[in-house]
């Protein structure tokens, strides 16, 4: 549906632009739950700002506080709108949508058929203690996912700085006497 840049939340002002650092991380926002939402326009203002991402998919960018929209907890920043009243508004711009919910008249209902994004970094949580790991390896944070072509991932425990420095102290003595380079010795 849209991009964000340096955040994985829904926030329409990170939305994704034309200027990427190389430090940038780009989250992919994509469609998930479906919502049918009947509105009782009795404002003039719905309180929505839409905006669009250049390729046929508008979107809720902001809901102001206290708005008709507001007051529907279902409708949330980030939702695309795919139809009003039965009209499918793909492939529209934001300003094309946003004339069309001008457009409806005031004291009648209309229904709005809305995708959410999908909200995949909320469902994780940090293991418990009960988890696979041991509490003070969490801690540590001195574990490494090693990733190989053949076989299952592992995760290895590194070592300690200390471990670290006693090593290649060994390992540059045994070159030095003994001519042996050996990091795995």
């Amino acid at each position: 549906m849209f991009c964000t840049l340096n955040t994985h939340k829904i926030d329409m002002n990170k939305l994704l632009g034309v200027q990427i650092g190389l430090e940038d991380f780009i989250f992919a926002h994509v469609k998930g739950i479906k919502k049918e939402v009947e509105v009782f326009k009795s404002e003039d203002s719905l309180g929505l700002t839409i905006t669009d991402n250049g390729n046929g998919c508008a979107f809720i960018k902001r809901i102001k506080a206290g708005s008709l929209i507001d007051q529907i907890k279902v409708i949330c920043v980030g939702d695309h709108i795919e139809s009003i009243n039965g009209k499918n508004v793909a492939g529209y711009r934001h300003y094309e949508v946003a004339k069309n919910l001008k457009e409806l008249k005031k004291g009648q209902t209309f229904t709005l058929k809305l995708i959410e994004p999908m909200k995949s970094f909320e469902i994780i949580e940090p293991r418990s203690k009960s988890g696979y790991f041991a509490e003070e390896k969490i801690c540590r944070g001195r574990e490494t996912l090693r990733l190989r072509a053949k076989g299952s991932a592992t995760v290895e425990e590194m070592l300690s700085d200390v471990e670290e420095k006693a090593t290649k102290k060994v390992d540059d003595l045994l070159e030095m006497y003994m001519g042996i380079r050996d990091l795995e010795l």
